[in-house]
């Protein structure tokens, strides 16, 4: 999906891949990203967040939860993670990473939240009054009140399966009654997903209808004497639709992609942001004339075309990629040639590292020709001992 981009715009990264897989440093089904890239996106994001006075919560589990990627973020002025599950809550708790929203896609468990709260996240999302009255009832033990995120919806919505969740605006008014008798939640921030989406034909991030949703029910809090101070407005954050946010009233986005130019609008426009993450495999056989490269890194929505594929002693060349069936298990790629056992072979896709088996390198010093890795990571965030 992204190889083109990729080629033009970070061959670098490309070339030091080559390096470390020859010499025996990275391993086949292994996510690589250019730290050094990595971050100069978040810092221009960020620049131009603030001058719209405009939040980012870094949301990390496209990138494997990673820790390190995380710390990197606080240290240059984030003020901490969206994490989309209670296990990405994990791994940021372990770490000492601020937890700024937790529970929007993933509603935290009941046996967890004590945990969570005792850890401080600022806001927890809820869309059940259930949940709203357990987290209550915590917080009245810690000690504290807890602000409140209100996931919202209406029948008009776009909804990913799997992700169906949310108040209707019908029941907005039973909530807002059921808050006034809990004294140790306050209700301070509305969100919906997704707010704004890659729009094909015209090449533009738009609003969908989630986002006329919420801003309805902002409107239906803010009559009733709530003070909605976070008005959150998620999906294909990055420098591109940060205009879109505040025109809208937004006061916070989730960078994801954004963080490594791996948004849909990639594709097609050189944004802002520049490449900085690549898949490396290698060749593992072949089979009728095609070879099977090792896979584990498939995402059903990678749109996986081509691959680099770069010989000993020979120039690199663009070949076309069959992903796996998607109900079968991805042990392979096919290439669409046939060659060497061991050749390197680099592929860039949309990608969603923690639903993975893949691992995670981070390499620091590409861009001063000082490339060294600093950190070999599982797909969930854990780190492994050199």
């Amino acid at each position: 999906m992204f190889v083109e981009n990729l080629l033009k715009r970070n061959p670098d990264l490309i070339n030091q891949v080559y390096k470390f897989h020859r010499e025996n440093k990275i391993d086949p089904d292994t996510f690589v990203i250019d730290l050094d890239t990595f971050l100069i996106n978040a810092k221009k994001l960020k620049e131009n967040a603030d001058k719209k006075n405009i939040r980012l919560f870094f949301m990390l589990k496209q990138l494997g939860r990673n820790p390190y990627l995380a710390r990197k973020l606080v240290d240059i002025g984030y003020d901490g993670a969206v994490v989309v599950d209670f296990r990405e809550a994990q791994i940021m708790m372990k770490n000492n990473i601020p937890i700024c929203n937790a529970g929007h896609l993933v509603q935290i468990p009941n046996g967890f939240l004590k945990k969570l709260m005792s850890y401080g996240a600022e806001f927890i999302t809820v869309y059940s009054l259930e949940k709203l009255e357990l987290i209550n009832t915590i917080a009245r033990e810690l000690g504290i009140v807890q602000k409140i995120m209100v996931r919202v919806v209406s029948d008009d919505d776009l909804l990913y399966d799997g992700q169906e969740a949310g108040f209707f605006p019908n029941e907005l008014e039973k909530l807002l009654q059921a808050s006034k008798q809990l004294k140790n939640i306050e209700i301070k921030g509305v969100t919906n997903f997704p707010t704004f989406l890659y729009d094909e034909s015209s090449n533009t991030i738009k609003e969908t209808n989630n986002l006329s949703t919420l801003k309805k029910a902002v409107k239906f809090f803010r009559d009733n004497n709530i003070e909605i101070e976070e008005i959150n407005m998620p999906s294909a954050t990055s420098i591109a639709n940060l205009d879109l946010i505040k025109e809208h009233g937004g006061t916070s986005g989730e960078p994801g992609h954004g963080l490594t130019a791996s948004t849909p609008l990639s594709k097609y426009t050189d944004t802002v942001e520049l490449p900085c993450v690549c898949y490396l495999t290698e060749v593992s056989h072949n089979f009728k004339n095609k070879s099977k490269v090792y896979g584990g890194g498939i995402y059903r929505r990678g749109h996986m075309e081509k691959a680099i594929v770069k010989e000993y002693d020979s120039s690199q060349e663009l070949v076309k990629i069959k992903p796996t069936n998607l109900e079968s298990i991805d042990y392979y790629f096919e290439l669409d040639k046939q060659y060497d056992i061991g050749t390197t072979v680099i592929l860039s896709f949309r990608f969603q590292i923690f639903v993975t088996r893949s691992n995670v390198v981070i390499i620091e010093g590409i861009r001063n020709n000082k490339a060294k890795i600093v950190g070999i990571y599982n797909s969930l965030g854990d780190k492994y001992e050199n």
